[in-house]
């Protein structure tokens, strides 16, 4: 299973076409690091919530736009390899000269694949997600979500990842922790769904939402505060 270095940040909706030039051209430099895939994905669907949401994640300005992105490595350690080179390549702060982003907000951290299901492909739509899971209900948590990916697939999903986040790190303006809130018994689960299409996943969500397979269990405490659970809908721009 892959290792996942994710990434949540604000972009100004004017600077769609120039963020995805930045990235495209930063491929060939990570896959040069091992980087075996790099996907980013633009805001399309995210919902403001009461508690936590995307955009209070980033500290998003009303004209931002919320971006959902990955980098998947075959292993932890060809990943801290590459983090470790990525601090010490003069071509990574040539790339941080001119950032179309504020990069001080910007919420990254490393993820141990939990549940995958699925291959995906190139999908045309995204969905992201990030929980606080209480350390102690991690292999129950695995379980539910393994459980989960089965259903989403049912509908039509060509791919389901769970990531463990472990050694979160803290940032000084964002960070994973704060964007849902976590305690300090809880690790932050970063997740998503992928779909060919958003008419594809529109027409799922309905069907999902009315499965039995998705009604708690009523006979045990939740896995997780679903309250403090953020998520959204994205459109790949990049994925190579």
């Amino acid at each position: 299973m892959a290792y996942i270095e994710g990434f949540v940040l604000a972009v100004p909706a004017a600077n769609k076409e120039a963020y995805r030039k930045h990235a495209t051209d930063a491929l060939d430099f990570f896959k040069g690091l091992g980087v075996t895939r790099m996907v980013e994905c633009w805001g399309d669907d995210v919902p403001d919530g009461k508690l936590t949401d995307f955009k209070r994640a980033v500290q998003a300005t009303p004209d931002e736009v919320v971006m959902f992105s990955w980098l998947e490595y075959p292993s932890k350690e060809v990943r801290d390899a590459a983090n470790d080179k990525m601090t010490n390549d003069p071509a990574m702060k040539d790339m941080g000269k001119d950032m179309p982003f504020d990069g001080k907000r910007m919420i990254f951290a490393g993820f141990e694949t939990l549940v995958e299901d699925g291959e995906g492909g190139k999908p045309g739509y995204v969905d992201g997600s990030l929980m606080p899971v209480p350390v102690a209900n991690k292999a129950a948590f695995r379980d539910w979500a393994a459980k989960m990916g089965t259903l989403f697939r049912d509908y039509g999903a060509t791919r389901v990842l769970d990531g463990w986040g472990e050694g979160i790190p803290d940032g000084k303006v964002t960070d994973f922790k704060r964007a849902v809130n976590a305690k300090e018994d809880e690790a932050v689960v970063y997740g998503w769904v992928e779909w060919t299409s958003k008419d594809v996943r529109d027409a799922a969500w309905g069907k999902i939402m009315a499965d039995p397979r998705m009604q708690p269990d009523k006979t045990h405490p939740p896995l997780f505060d679903g309250q403090r659970m953020v998520y959204g809908g994205f459109t790949p721009i990049v994925d190579g």
